[in-house]
């Protein structure tokens, strides 16, 4: 196996709005990767191939929240850069709440976005940093006023981050859990409970995906799950897999990671 993965942070006045890059160039055995829920949106930018997936095959991908894996097979050479958006995201460059993009997958260019330069732009750069400089130029020239969702909203989405419960959320707010999963599914395209769901499994997946992998008990129990049989369904639900198949097919490998600094403003 030959795996590179170099991530970068987009640059400071981008990170309300862009907060990761992963540049990634990956030859292994043909197989089927699992994207995995997570609370921020995605974009694919291809530097060599195409993302295939049931819905299509795509050299740009923006993809929205949702509460299942997304299977997307290779014939082994993997190459690219993922860059994650938050929600607020969403509103700055395409104009659209994020729950308009929930469960969907689409070009960049159908949300008016210019796909087909970035990818030459990017194809046409030497290296990773070089290529997030290009996206750094390219987001700050797509952003654009952004009318903010209701602040009880945005208060439910930091409040669930940090692991409350909906009824407590509710509360808080001074709305109904029934009002308040209304107007939070039409912003972010997820119930208050289901996105609860998926920031605590993204948790979980961090630290499985971190360099000193702890065992299932222990991420369990510091995400907040009742007892390891807990995690496994809800890890199955999530990902279509039980954890430990899912390492199995995931990380194989030690990957090859760098990572570089955020460019200035």
């Amino acid at each position: 196996m030959d795996v590179q993965h170099v991530t970068g942070a987009p640059r400071p006045s981008l990170l309300p709005f862009v907060t990761r890059y992963d540049g990634y160039r990956m030859r292994t055995e043909p197989g089927v990767h699992r994207g995995l829920p997570g609370r921020s949106l995605t974009i694919v930018l291809t530097l060599d191939g195409t993302v295939d997936m049931a819905c299509g095959s795509f050299e740009t991908l923006v993809s929205g929240l949702h509460d299942t894996a997304v299977l997307i097979t290779h014939p082994g050479v993997q190459h690219g850069v993922q860059v994650e958006l938050t929600p607020l995201g969403a509103r700055a460059l395409f104009g659209l709440p994020a729950g308009e993009l929930a469960f969907t997958s689409l070009t960049w260019d159908s949300l008016g976005a210019p796909g087909d330069e970035v990818l030459d732009r990017l194809r046409s750069a030497l290296t990773w940093a070089d290529r997030f400089a290009v996206l750094d130029s390219v987001f700050a020239r797509l952003l654009s006023p952004v009318r903010l969702p209701a602040p009880e909203v945005v208060w439910a989405w930091e409040r669930l981050a940090a692991g409350s419960g909906v009824g407590d959320i509710a509360r808080e707010v001074g709305w109904s859990r029934q009002h308040l999963a209304g107007a939070f599914r039409r912003e972010y395209g997820l119930t208050p409970k289901v996105a609860g769901r998926v920031m605590r499994f993204e948790r979980a997946n961090l630290m499985l995906r971190g360099m000193r992998r702890p065992g299932l008990a222990e991420v369990a129990v510091v995400c907040g799950y009742t007892d390891q049989a807990h995690f496994t369904r809800e890890w199955r639900a999530f990902s279509g897999a039980t954890p430990t198949e899912w390492m199995a097919a995931e990380l194989p490998f030690v990957q090859d990671v760098s990572v570089l600094p955020a460019a200035s403003s």
